[in-house]
């Protein structure tokens, strides 16, 4: 099984009328040893952080062509725990439902990324804070584009 780092990001830049955006960048070395990276960016307007954090997973797992094992990193710590901390398993059983039976919010994007993840064996890794992590520095990077870069990212694991 291919394994695939993905490094993702999202930022509503502190304004919900203005640009944000997310980023999402794979690393992966292919059959011959070799590392390469795809990118993919997009800018959106009023929007929330969630919803960008969620899109930017999203797209990353969907970009896979083959079930991989997957280490997803990201500095959302709910879109971490909802995994990790098995909210998701709970608010399903609730049916979308979580605390005392309040709304569970972006329901459309946590099925889309159920659904993205099923083929794969994925880790979610929260990257905590701004404080020189390699993985957060590369996490980081995304978001600061994301609003003006517009990559297309192709099939990524097919060889």
């Amino acid at each position: 099984m291919a394994k695939v780092k993905i490094f993702t990001d999202g930022a509503a830049r502190g304004n919900p009328d203005g640009p944000g955006g997310y980023g999402v960048v794979l690393q992966f070395v292919d059959s011959k040893g070799e590392l390469h990276e795809k990118e993919y960016s997009a800018g959106y307007k009023k929007t929330t952080n969630n919803r960008m954090e969620l899109m930017a997973a999203i797209v990353g797992l969907e970009a896979l062509n083959r079930p991989c094992e997957v280490e997803l990193y990201s500095d959302s710590q709910y879109l971490v725990n909802a995994f990790n901390q098995h909210w998701i398993e709970s608010w399903l059983k609730k049916g979308w439902k979580r605390g005392k039976n309040e709304e569970v919010k972006n329901v459309d994007l946590w099925k889309r990324l159920l659904a993205a993840k099923k083929p794969h064996q994925v880790t979610f890794c929260w990257v905590k804070g701004h404080a020189g992590h390699p993985e957060n520095e590369r996490c980081d990077v995304l978001a600061t584009t994301a609003a003006d870069h517009h990559a297309v990212l192709d099939d990524v694991v097919g060889e």
